[in-house]
């Protein structure tokens, strides 16, 4: 058995797809619209499904926005080395709400960064 995605909803899926893509770099694996149900999914990885979990952005087209909840934490990135990831991730345009820097009663170095919905992804650095 293994992962195989994540499904978050979004309000606008090509500003969602822009920023999985174009600011952390993952790839658009496929997309796929379903008119009769009024919605999109798009899935979105790092690698190709049949080896990589992914994730699964849906659009429903009549839903401009969601409430995020206090039930949701957040998507975790490995990254080598944090700190530059943040600043690539400033300089493609993204936000960055924690810069890196040692967790809380902890050594490893994080950040965190939020997708256009909201949404939180953490960096945490691996060799």
């Amino acid at each position: 058995m293994r992962i195989l995605h994540t499904m978050i909803r979004v309000g606008d899926l090509d500003r969602s797809i822009a920023f999985y893509t174009e600011i952390l770099g993952m790839q658009l694996i496929r997309r796929q619209d379903y008119p009769e149900g009024r919605f999109t999914l798009a899935f979105v990885g790092y690698g190709p499904e049949d080896k990589e979990a992914v994730l699964e952005l849906t659009h429903n087209w009549d839903t401009p926005s969601y409430e995020l909840g206090n039930g949701y934490g957040h998507i975790a990135l490995a990254v080598p080395d944090a700190a530059a990831a943040c600043a690539e991730i400033n300089k493609r345009g993204g936000k960055v709400v924690r810069e890196a820097g040692p967790m809380k009663h902890g050594t490893t170095i994080i950040a965190f960064v939020e997708d256009p919905d909201g949404y939180k992804i953490e960096l945490i650095q691996r060799a």
